[in-house]
């Protein structure tokens, strides 16, 4: 007869799943709200739009639920339409997914088993290494320079192991904010082998506005062996409906929607992307107020005496010169919640920009904060 004392769920589970750690998404406010018992908290944490949605995104979603008792379109035909005529693509080229990373995810499935690996940088987005592990494979970690990706090595690292199947490239990359020019993922593009899937992360592509900063979608045609992802999670303000899309070549979408689980768009996250995608306004709107907060932001660092790492996305990494996590305990009980990190980066904090009087708030904590304990020598 079989007890608890003797069935081991871990010891049943797949190599790669003992292996890892869950994700470790930001506090939400509900559980900030229970565990300190205060109100009137901000979160800072999930590089979320703090605008929200478009009007338009939030009357196509209420339209669509009326008819939430049917399944979605399973093929996203109306939003595939729209995102080919938006980026001058093809619709079969497009994979729509439970965000960007569910396409991550799925590449990773697809192109990754026991034995194989995949590369990616040091202080690169958190869920390559799950995907990649969760799929059986081994991570390949290349240490970061100047906090961002190390191309050239990389490139090198790639070329040197037959095993590396897929790399993954964050442009630009979180939680640092740096970002990569044309110039050197094209470099990377004409030195990596063909036979390695590049997965070029383009999640905060709306927020950047530097003059050599690439558009993914025109070096699809150059480069057969490159998939660019984006999401609806950040610049369109649609992260509670969780939908993304990867573009790459017909072959490609055709071995992805093969694992895709039916239905992963739901009904209101169609129709809402759809709309989001024509109110090119809003997002107008809320990438000039991005670029005013993140000004805010570094001048408000450099009053503080504190060194951070420019960014072109919708968030700023601050080294906060003691330990980030101490500083992010104090922040929450002010009410605030931004992001602590671990590692070389134990001493930053990542806080996402905000509405100005939010950005307000966080620098008056913040000063506080600080002003609490001296700076690590």
């Amino acid at each position: 007869m079989n007890t608890s004392d003797s069935f081991n769920p871990l010891a049943l589970a797949t190599d790669g799943v003992q292996q890892l750690k869950a994700y470790a998404p930001g506090k939400p406010i509900e559980e900030l709200e229970r565990e300190l018992g205060i109100s009137n908290i901000i979160k800072l944490a999930s590089n979320e739009n703090p605008m929200g949605p478009s009007n338009s995104a939030l009357v196509a979603a209420t339209v669509a639920q009326k008819g939430v008792w049917l399944y979605p379109d399973g093929n996203a035909w109306g939003l595939k339409q729209a995102l080919a005529k938006k980026l001058g693509r093809d619709p079969q080229e497009i994979v729509i997914g439970n965000g960007s990373s569910e396409v991550q995810d799925m590449l990773c499935r697809v192109f990754l088993k026991p034995g194989s690996k995949a590369l990616f940088s040091e202080h690169a987005f958190a869920m390559y290494p799950i995907s990649t592990r969760a799929a059986g494979g081994e991570g390949v970690v290349v240490p970061a320079i100047g906090f961002g990706h190390d191309l050239p090595a990389m490139a090198v690292a790639a070329n040197a192991d037959d095993a590396v199947r897929l790399v993954f490239i964050a442009n630009p990359n979180n939680p640092t904010g740096t970002w990569l020019t044309e110039t050197a993922i094209r470099t990377f593009m004409d030195s990596v082998a063909q036979d390695k899937i590049v997965v070029l992360d383009e999640a905060y592509f709306e927020y950047v506005d530097e003059a050599d900063y690439p558009n993914g979608m025109t070096l699809l045609d150059e480069y057969p062996n490159l998939i660019v992802t984006r999401t609806f999670s950040k610049a369109y303000g649609l992260a509670g409906f969780r939908i993304g899309y990867g573009v790459c070549r017909p072959d490609i979408a055709d071995l992805i929607n093969r694992l895709r689980l039916p239905f992963n768009g739901n009904t209101g996250a169609l129709a809402a992307a759809e709309a989001a995608l024509a109110d090119e306004e809003h997002v107008k709107a809320a990438v000039q107020m991005n670029a005013e907060a993140l000004k805010m932001l570094t001048l408000a660092c450099d009053k503080l005496g504190i060194s951070y790492v420019p960014s072109v996305g919708n968030f700023l990494l601050i080294n906060v010169g003691r330990d980030g996590q101490s500083v992010f305990s104090e922040l929450l009980k002010r009410g605030i919640i931004v992001r602590a990190l671990s590692g070389d980066l134990a001493n930053y904090i990542r806080v996402s920009t905000g509405l100005p009087e939010q950005n307000q708030r966080f620098v008056k904590a913040l000063s506080e904060v600080l002003a609490l304990e001296p700076a690590v020598a």
